[in-house]
């Protein structure tokens, strides 16, 4: 169980579409669905991706945290999609999809080697004949962490409730691990009130991930580095495998 408070607190939780009103990721994978008859979304978080791809096709969102979850049901669409409490590395729901997607790097939550590799097996037994994954990650080598410091990171998120909320993030890498330990702040400027979660997330690098994948039963068909479609170099920020079960 993932138990970070910035998705299993709801104290934490009502910040976060406020902050994730998503992008080009959401664009892309709107338009990559195409015809998919049915969708998993691993890791649907508070489900905003997962209810604009439920139209017209079945739609599962899964995700290990509750709080999420009662966004995720309580919003417009919600009620066509089937949501599960469920955690990534263990889930077998006893049926495959079209599509299995994991995105909003969700993937970096698994910590070790082998959580990553239980998710990709997931991803694998969820797959129907003919079907395609794409899920993604930051590139280490692009140390993203680097710009996650208070000076860079101070932005001002505007709270049905609070109003202006003050908002910063902190962040320290383990060298040994690769690890990034980052802290997320919430500040209420009218009565000082602080909201703060601490987080983990790993960096895998393109070539034991490559590994991970075929392990896993998976064959990658390309492999982007960004969601506006630019192919994976050792620049790129992100790491976006697509692809199909082997």
């Amino acid at each position: 169980m993932i138990d970070d408070r910035l998705y299993i607190d709801p104290e934490l939780v009502q910040f976060y579409d406020l902050e994730n009103e998503g992008g080009d990721d959401v664009d892309f994978i709107l338009q990559f669905a195409g015809d998919a008859r049915s969708v998993l979304d691993l890791g649907c978080g508070t489900g905003a991706l997962t209810a604009m791809l439920a139209p017209g096709r079945t739609a599962t969102g899964a995700d290990p945290a509750l709080a999420m979850l009662d966004v995720a049901r309580k919003r417009p669409g919600g009620d066509q999609v089937e949501w599960v409490e469920g955690d990534a590395r263990k889930l077998r729901l006893g049926k495959s999809f079209d599509l299995v997607i994991l995105t909003g790097h969700a993937f970096q939550v698994f910590l070790t080697a082998e959580e990553q590799q239980a998710a990709l097996n997931t991803i694998a037994a969820h797959l129907a004949p003919g079907g395609r994954f794409i899920f993604d990650t930051r590139n280490p080598l692009a140390k993203a962490w680097l710009g996650w410091g208070p000076g860079y990171s101070q932005r001002s998120v505007e709270h049905p409730v609070y109003g202006a909320v003050e908002a910063w993030n902190d962040a320290v890498q383990d060298e040994a691990t690769g690890i990034v330990t980052y802290d997320t702040f919430y500040r209420v400027p009218a009565n000082g009130r602080l909201f703060h979660a601490q987080s983990r997330i790993a960096f895998p690098a393109q070539e034991p991930l490559a590994a991970m994948i075929a392990t896993a039963g998976l064959v990658v068909d390309r492999w982007l580095g960004s969601w506006q479609g630019a192919e994976f170099t050792q620049a790129s920020r992100e790491i976006i495998p697509i692809g199909r079960k082997g």
